[in-house]
């Protein structure tokens, strides 16, 4: 999983970004330590439901290497604390803090809490899931507002999507997951490309702040959906 990460990271490195595209992070890179902590500690199970993510939130993963790393859950439940290094190029509104950053990321606050709440420890929730994300790479337009890899012109998306279709397709074949769940449609539809129907995929609901369905409960209608797909949760 390490040496997929890595490889990942090189090549994203690599690629050039224009346009809207004023500032590119790569916490593969700059907080590789954390990231690392969290594979080696929590990445090692095998037939798991592989819950893959978009790509990293200004205040989550750009900040702990985490996925959805939503700093007080990060350290304090999932118990990750490592060093963070600084991206070369950072906006002004959107520094890299690392575990001293006061911000909170909603999306990861609203994942990881139903995590720890439905699963109480961290153990007992990575025996039955992993989480992911599709891309390593945070977007940002020059007024400092977050812009999403879907959104790239073709010529820039292309090779992106191509990098972190075969680093997916590694993870899974490591991991052998038995089912992959996008959180959100966008990460389902590229698992979809990667699977080509070899494994299961669904999606649930993305747990953003700009979604109006996930901030009417979003946690309850994720259990519906999880159970739906026959995956048991505890009671």
């Amino acid at each position: 999983m390490i040496r997929a990460s890595r490889a990942l990271s090189r090549k994203v490195e690599a690629l050039e970004f224009s346009g809207k595209v004023a500032y590119v992070y790569n916490p593969l890179r700059y907080a590789r330590a954390a990231n690392e902590q969290y594979v080696r500690r929590y990445g090692t199970g095998s037939g798991v439901v592989l819950l893959l993510g978009m790509n990293p939130g200004p205040w989550g993963m750009a900040q702990t290497g985490v996925p959805f790393g939503e700093v007080s859950l990060v350290r304090d439940w999932l118990g990750i604390d490592a060093p963070i290094k600084r991206p070369a190029r950072e906006h002004p509104k959107r520094q890299v803090l690392g575990f001293d950053c006061h911000r909170s990321e909603v999306s990861g606050a609203r994942l990881w809490g139903w995590a720890r709440d439905c699963y109480r420890t961290p153990e007992r929730f990575f025996s039955e899931f992993f989480v992911w994300n599709y891309c390593p790479l945070s977007f940002m337009l020059e007024s400092g507002a977050n812009y999403t890899p879907d959104k790239l012109p073709k010529d820039e998306r292309e090779p992106l999507f191509a990098a972190c279709d075969r680093a997916l397709q590694k993870v899974i074949e490591i991991m052998q997951p038995r089912r992959v769940v996008g959180i959100g449609k966008f990460a389902e539809r590229r698992a979809g490309q990667v699977t080509a129907g070899g494994v299961p995929v669904d999606s649930i609901l993305h747990p953003s702040p700009a979604s109006p369905l996930a901030n009417k409960g979003w946690a309850p209608q994720v259990e519906r959906q999880l159970q739906d797909m026959g995956i048991q949760l505890p009671r």
